[in-house]
């Protein structure tokens, strides 16, 4: 039986608003198995993010538990989320989230100092190359485009070769061919390092090369999908 790595049993996730209290996920349980693509899709507002954040352990969840590795991430403080966020798993998001006043190396081989990587910026320097963007090294995010600012990001992710993936939208803000690129690379990332890769997208391209799929419907897995999925 294949290793699960993520393990999700009647995780619900309710937000304060102004407007009282929001339900976003309902009694989600879900396994992942090492080496898995899971795509999660859905339409908007219902949930996938949110589901994706939970699994990093960058949400908390309301009730239910989250377990990644065999860990308990619902039983870890901040700080040990964070630790084990560094050591384990690598994020992409759709806004590229990169530091502004870092070039592309030094955003890729900050992860990998934090981490204790003795050789971080020759490790960030075959991440970039890895890439297509060794000649952008010396380069600041807003000297590059976004298709450029997602391969930096996406580097950054699995420079400190992560057990799990978790890409929210890798291709959302990125033009057809752009987007093709990402998702030949995020693929060519996982079959580098063995990750196991979970991602948000609204691409049904990007779905399909998914091992699985998994449809949220108004914060709740879609087991009308699921059925005829199977």
């Amino acid at each position: 039986m294949p290793d699960t790595v993520l393990t999700l049993k009647d995780v619900t996730l309710s937000l304060r608003s102004n407007a009282g209290l929001v339900e976003i996920l309902h009694g989600i349980s879900l396994d992942v198995t090492k080496g898995e693509t899971l795509g999660l899709i859905g339409p908007s507002g219902s949930g996938k993010s949110s589901l994706l954040m939970i699994m990093g352990g960058l949400e908390r969840a309301t009730s239910g538990t989250v377990s990644a590795l065999g860990r308990d991430l619902t039983a870890m403080d901040e700080d040990a989320l964070a630790r084990f966020r560094r050591d384990h798993m690598g994020v992409v998001f759709q806004s590229f989230h990169l530091i502004p006043t870092m070039t592309a190396l030094e955003n890729v081989a900050t992860p990998l100092e934090l981490a204790g990587v003795d050789d971080a910026f020759d490790r960030a320097a075959e991440e970039l190359k890895a890439v297509g963007l060794a000649s952008r090294a010396d380069h600041y995010p807003s000297q590059m485009s976004g298709g450029e600012q997602q391969r930096v990001a996406l580097a950054r992710a699995s420079a400190p070769r992560p057990e799990i993936l978790l890409a929210d939208e890798p291709t959302g803000n990125l033009d057809g061919t752009n987007g093709e690129a990402i998702m030949d690379l995020l693929f060519g990332l996982r079959d580098r390092h063995g990750a196991t890769l979970v991602m948000v997208t609204h691409s049904r391209e990007l779905a399909d090369k998914c091992d699985r799929v998994i449809r949220l419907t108004d914060g709740a897995i879609d087991q009308a999908a699921l059925q005829a999925a199977e």
